[in-house]
């Protein structure tokens, strides 16, 4: 028994939605697909999106205000009604025809994260989305040896099975700014509480894009989300490679020297 789901926000997830619901028919699973909408503004979107309340088992719904990717996370895991939670974000599509099979296989009693990885297509996009598209390829993008090498780092939230109980132990922090970094805090409380993350082949591509500019701005959040982590101790220092490279300046005091540079 398998919950299958997916937060969204100004995007079409009905084609998502279509594929899910055809591999989960064809696994012959008892399952539902659950899809909460964090208060789009758009409303050609959310209109195209209702679609999805016309298959077996699924449901979307529109949040009347919008509570960021920590909480909506924690609300769909509060609505399922299965011990399995797959989570995957609406910018993603399969990479096989067989996603669902493909994480059945992993599913058993062991209290664990399974973690199916990311792709990005191989057609280079326009040169407004290049920079989003290499830093991809080259640091999302890593195979099931790459990501083993540090299993709990290289868990990225938009693709991965967690059971029930674990999540109960484990969620997403509320408390924190909605800046990014909240799935690197949600791996290291993960590894606190001593649960395995289980790395597969299993990916999605990832289709949201955004423009470089766009990209670099949201970089520029990440990095004050992850000072926010660090300075209120939620994170330890050594936990990230850009924290540990700071820290490291600090006490040499050439943190300025750096930032000049």
């Amino acid at each position: 028994m398998l919950s299958i789901l997916i937060p969204t926000y100004n995007y079409n997830i009905a084609p998502l939605v279509k594929q899910l619901h055809a591999q989960a028919l064809k696994a012959g699973i008892v399952f539902e697909i659950i899809v909460l909408d964090d208060a789009s503004p758009n409303e050609e979107i959310t209109l195209k999106n209702g679609e999805v309340n016309s298959f077996e088992n699924c449901s979307y719904t529109v949040l009347s205000q919008n509570i960021g990717r920590s909480a909506i996370r924690n609300q769909l895991a509060s609505e399922a009604r299965y011990e399995w939670l797959l989570f995957l974000d609406a910018d993603t599509l399969p990479v096989d025809t067989n996603l669902i099979r493909n994480y059945l296989q992993h599913l058993n009693n062991e209290e664990k994260v399974v973690y199916g990885g990311i792709r990005y297509t191989e057609q280079q996009p326009d040169a407004s989305a290049l920079l989003r598209w290499v830093y991809g390829n080259n640091r999302e993008a890593l195979t099931v040896e790459q990501r083993q090498k540090a299993p709990y780092l290289s868990l990225l939230t938009l693709n991965f099975a967690i059971k029930k109980s674990v999540f109960e132990k484990v969620k997403f922090n509320e408390t924190i700014p909605n800046l990014r970094h909240e799935d690197t805090l949600f791996s290291y409380d993960l590894k606190k509480a001593g649960i395995r993350v289980e790395h597969i082949d299993n990916p999605v591509y990832h289709r949201g894009l955004e423009s470089s500019t766009t990209f670099i701005h949201k970089s520029e959040q990440a990095v004050a989300g992850l000072k926010y982590l660090l300075d209120t101790n939620l994170l330890p220092k050594e936990y990230t490679k850009i924290g540990r490279l700071y820290y490291r300046l600090k006490r040499m005091r050439m943190q300025k020297l750096a930032a000049t540079f």
